[in-house]
């Protein structure tokens, strides 16, 4: 028995090897797995489920051959792809959780959240968070035409890109009071994560924190089963 948790692999119909390696992936999963969870970027930009790309067709198509296996797909969603909705859960199966949530992993009580939440000396980034998870901010954007939409989205990362070169790297990365803090909060032990591109185990005391890689050359991710875990690279 085990568990896979992922997350970042902004996932562009620009750049097809990362779709063949994520389905590559999906296929290799054995029945005996308890559960796929997706914490956030699986896709580099989403402008609405009404806009599907044929290029990610095969992507929805492989979520569902899994959960179809009656393999559960749990999805939260990130900083790229908030827009994710109702139309993808229903053509994929995968079942949407809240940010943050807590999860039972054998056992044991686990934190899950995509990560940038925890990015509190990155001011800039965290009013940008708070003004596109605002559900009227998201209706009027959906509103607008495709073509204006894929536009702003372009025009976002851009200047996303620019923003984060001029940024010390350590803004970028989760704050360490925020991380104690959350974990406080809900009373945990484990927290798992992506969103920094910066996987790793962290000790905090009797505590601590998984990070997940990015899928950019190489895929850092967490598999748990009852004995341990393991972030893995495949």
């Amino acid at each position: 028995m085990q568990t896979f948790f992922i997350s970042d692999l902004h996932l562009d119909i620009n750049h097809p090897e990362s779709i063949d390696k994520f389905i590559h992936f999906l296929n290799r999963i054995e029945d005996d797995t308890d559960a796929l969870y997706i914490l956030g970027d699986l896709f580099e930009a989403w402008i609405g489920d009404d806009e599907i790309d044929a290029g990610y067709q095969p992507v929805l198509a492989a979520l569902a051959s899994l959960t179809h296996r009656h393999i559960p797909v749990y999805f939260m969603h990130g900083n790229r792809d908030f827009l994710l909705g109702k139309s993808f859960a229903e053509q994929t199966g995968a079942q949407y959780l809240e940010d943050p949530c807590v999860i039972k992993l054998y056992s044991q009580d686990t934190l899950l959240t995509h990560g940038d939440l925890l990015c509190t000396d990155d001011s800039d980034y965290q009013s940008f968070r708070t003004m596109v998870r605002d559900k009227q901010w998201q209706q009027d954007f959906l509103a607008k035409p495709a073509s204006e939409r894929h536009a702003l989205a372009k025009q976002a990362r851009l200047v996303s890109k620019t923003l984060n070169r001029n940024k010390p790297s350590e803004i970028m990365d989760a704050n360490t009071q925020a991380v104690h803090a959350i974990l406080k909060q809900y009373g945990t032990l484990l927290l798992i994560h992506g969103h920094t591109h910066r996987p790793g185990r962290h000790q905090l005391g009797t505590k601590e924190r998984i990070v997940l890689g990015a899928w950019h050359d190489s895929a850092i991710i967490l598999r748990a089963t009852h004995e341990n875990l393991s972030l893995v690279e495949i």
